[in-house]
């Protein structure tokens, strides 16, 4: 349930969740539900559900036991707010975050509003980041959802970037990512847009991060912009090691969960 990663901005992947649901246009093409299907297909025992949501409660403690410090994307495979993910279990997983000290942990969710919901009841850590995904315009008030959050270090993941996002409220903002859709009826994504957001970011000097083009063919599109490559990323200086007296919320639900 865990391993090295090609996502250019993490070093490793961790899943104590699999499977989503599809809730807006970014959805569209989720290559994660590609990759469940094939992995199920090849007899993986943690995708017999395929995309299905399922909570593994043995891959909560993996963190602890890597020793090497290293960035790690959180759910690659799933969101950790979906509306059927028990608090609890989302509240195990950020004390796991937090015992892991020498880690760095980077979660994304779609689900801003669920997000929102639980944050008063999840303790957080400065090596807990956490971001919301914006696809287009209509999507951006997952902006102001997460800004009202209690995570330490903000950021946005615009990918895949579906149109132009001009005037972003950046303020509270920690980190932006940028990346066109690829694979299988990728859709376009305009150079403009891109720029805008960068220099947006220049402005108010937020670290920005230019992941790809995409495309059908996403490694001859590259991922320089204007004849460089950017991979800006927030400083990060590891907590005390007072996060290790912290003990874990048992985790009592079940390991399945369709969505309602």
């Amino acid at each position: 349930m865990a391993t090295n990663s090609s996502i250019e901005w993490t070093e490793s992947t961790w899943n104590p969740l699999t499977g989503c649901t599809k809730i807006s246009p970014g959805c569209k093409h989720c290559y994660t539900e590609r990759m469940a299907h094939r992995l199920k297909a090849m007899g993986q025992a943690n995708y017999v559900n395929g995309f299905k949501l399922t909570l593994h409660e043995d891959a909560l403690k993996l963190p602890l036991h890597w020793k090497k410090p290293q960035t790690i994307f959180v759910n690659s495979m799933s969101d950790m707010f979906h509306e059927s993910v028990p608090v609890e279990f989302i509240q195990s997983a950020f004390d796991i975050m937090r015992r892991a000290y020498w880690h760095r942990f980077q979660i994304l969710t779609k689900r801003s509003e669920r997000l929102l919901e639980v944050s008063p009841l999840l303790n957080w850590a400065d090596n807990i980041w956490m971001g919301v995904s914006v696809e287009n315009r209509d999507y951006a008030f997952r902006i102001d959802h997460l800004r009202e959050t209690g995570a330490k270090v903000k950021f946005l993941s615009l990918e895949p970037l579906l149109g132009p996002l001009p005037r972003l409220k950046l303020k509270g903002i920690d980190w932006v990512i940028v990346g066109g859709e690829s694979g299988p009826g990728a859709r376009v994504m305009k150079p403009e847009w891109v720029v805008a957001i960068r220099n947006q970011c220049q402005k108010m000097d937020i670290p920005f991060f230019f992941k790809q083009w995409g495309g059908v063919h996403k490694k001859k599109a590259g991922r320089e912009l204007e004849r460089r490559t950017w991979d800006e990323m927030p400083t990060f200086v590891p907590p005390s090691r007072k996060w290790l007296t912290l003990e874990l919320i048992p985790v009592s639900a079940s390991k399945e969960y369709s969505s309602r």
